[in-house]
């Protein structure tokens, strides 16, 4: 008998001396349960012809084992393993095997009691290794296949959670307010403004005053926010949520731009539409005076427009700023908050910047403008001394500079300036300011009629005079320097109300609402100054008859 076995480390050794033939058939050796022979045929030896040796040679016997060893080599290729002489040739330590088949009597080995029935538990997920591909980690471990068999595909698993919508922080639900279809019924309207506040109908600004929309039902608090933020990125709802302020441009495709303002108002989210046409109308069909387009021809020095909010300031500067682009082959920067009106490259390179998204502040913006090259710069509002500071060194520095800020005429507009900056200044910044400022438009509205709104200006250009008057400090004197300026193409704000009223195109009444000085205006109009002195006490005694309701970007 020419058999091996295995010892516990793993090692074959050969068994004991074989008896004789003599000594009649060899008892069956018993074999502890984690001890189990390696199935090679029946060699002949001494005692080929012994019974004892049947069992072991036994044609049915080997193939089970064979199967068995195909079954490992085929479990440790799954694993990645390459199989090697020792693996097929030799079982695994008793540590790493499989639980052993109980043997039988018809095996040639002594009988042992039945084993208790093990508890299942879950299957380990174990890590598995696709065909050509790094290790994956794979579910529970299924039966091996045998060789030659393709592998089973992987279960398959859940996919990918669905990510949130790009560029948007939440989807609006069914019954929530469709903005756009409100924005495109503000269009409809011919209407400026579209504000919308919970607890009450979505409403619209049109001829100065404010009205509902009809076939809208009254707006809730958290259908309004859900509506609102499904129009903004998630940065810009993470700027609202921690500054409860946010000015943002919206647009509606083929219909207008928008500048919204979105706010906090009892605890509940509020928002402010105001229509920014994609068309930038030309100056002569705004209605201001051709003298204003002459500063989009200037070579340098500060430009102001003014007016308070809703009078058309953006509306009026996009004009001057565009007729430049068209006229002048120069390098245009611009600073916003936040972009209004989209400009184009014309005969002039234009890049424009907004404060949030492309830059920090006015102010940062403005520190690096003057080293990119520009010969105008337009700067979307004066707010703080260090954005005036710079604006006034870039214009004082040879640039055409463009800004805004929210005075009512020319005068107030020049204190407004000076008085920003510490008393200890102001006499340097009167000089400055001087020899820097070239012109100052000042605009409002006035109910037209028949409908509609007409732009009325005051237009003050800095003559020598002018110059020395805000050197001096005597900016009370612009008024009368402006009236007595006319060939040059200034005037008062009194003097084109007055001449609308002339050519009806506005009403007296309306005139005298946006007048500055009633005295003056009455007598340009060819009215008794008491009569407006009367209508002016009746109009402060009932304010609300009289607020200003302002239109247009």
């Amino acid at each position: 008998m020419n058999d091996y076995y295995p010892s516990t480390d793993g090692e074959a050794q050969r068994p004991p001396t074989a008896q004789t033939p003599s000594s009649g058939p060899a008892p069956a050796r018993p074999f502890a349960p984690t001890q189990l022979p390696t199935a090679y045929p029946a060699q002949p030896g001494p005692g080929a012809g012994a019974p004892a040796a049947a069992p072991l040679a036994a044609a049915p016997q080997a193939a089970p084992l064979q199967g068995r060893r195909a079954a490992q080599a085929a479990q440790a290729a799954h694993a990645g393993q390459q199989p090697g002489v020792s693996q097929l040739a030799h079982p695994a330590p008793a540590s790493a095997q499989q639980a052993p088949q109980q043997p039988t009597q018809q095996q040639g080995y002594a009988a042992h009691p039945p084993r208790p029935p093990q508890q299942q538990t879950a299957p380990a997920t174990q890590q598995t290794r696709s065909p050509g591909g790094p290790p994956s980690q794979g579910g529970p471990t299924g039966p091996t296949s045998a060789p030659g068999t393709p592998p089973r595909p992987p279960a398959a698993g859940r996919g990918p959670e669905r990510s949130a919508r790009v560029g948007l922080a939440q989807v609006v639900h069914e019954g929530d307010l469709d903005l756009d279809h409100a924005l495109r019924v503000m269009i409809d309207l011919g209407a400026s403004d579209l504000h919308l506040t919970s607890g009450a109908q979505p409403m619209v600004r049109r001829d100065g005053g404010l009205r509902p929309l009809e076939d809208f039902p009254v707006l809730l608090a958290e259908s309004l926010q859900r509506s609102l933020y499904a129009v903004l990125s998630q940065k810009q709802r993470e700027t609202f949520e921690q500054h409860l302020e946010l000015d943002f441009a919206y647009a509606v495709r083929g219909v207008s731009r928008f500048r919204v303002n979105m706010y906090k108002q009892r605890d509940s989210v509020g928002a402010a539409f105001r229509m920014i046409p994609y068309e930038i109308k030309p100056l002569d069909t705004l209605g201001v005076p051709a003298s204003v387009a002459n500063f989009a021809g200037l070579p340098r020095g500060l430009v102001l427009v003014t007016g308070p909010t809703g009078s058309g300031k953006s509306t009026t500067l996009a004009a001057i700023v565009d007729l430049a682009n068209r006229t002048r082959n120069d390098h245009i920067m611009t600073v916003e908050d936040p972009i209004e009106f989209l400009h184009r490259h014309k005969k002039s390179l234009i890049n424009q910047r907004e404060v949030g998204a492309d830059t920090l502040s006015f102010a940062n913006a403005l520190k690096h403008v003057l080293r990119q090259d520009p010969d105008i710069i337009m700067v979307g509002e004066m707010r703080d001394l260090e954005t005036i500071s710079v604006a006034l060194t870039a214009a004082e520095t040879g640039h055409l500079v463009f800004a805004t800020l929210h005075t009512q005429d020319a005068a107030q507009t020049i204190d407004r300036v000076i008085d920003v900056f510490p008393s200890h200044q102001q006499s340097q910044v009167r000089t400055q300011l001087a020899s820097a400022l070239q012109g100052v438009v000042c605009q409002t509205l006035c109910k037209r009629v028949g409908g509609g709104r007409a732009v009325a200006t005051e237009v003050m250009i800095a003559t020598p005079a002018i110059r020395n008057l805000i050197r001096e400090g005597k900016t009370h004197q612009v008024y009368s320097a402006m009236q007595a300026g006319a060939k040059l193409g200034m005037h008062t704000m009194d003097q084109h109300i007055a001449d609308l009223v002339r050519a009806n195109k506005i009403t007296y009444e309306a005139g005298l609402e946006k007048c500055h000085h009633v005295e003056d205006f009455n007598r340009l109009v060819g009215r008794s100054s008491s009569v407006g002195q009367g209508m002016t006490a009746a109009m402060q005694a009932d304010p609300t008859s009289a607020g200003y309701a302002g239109m247009g970007a």
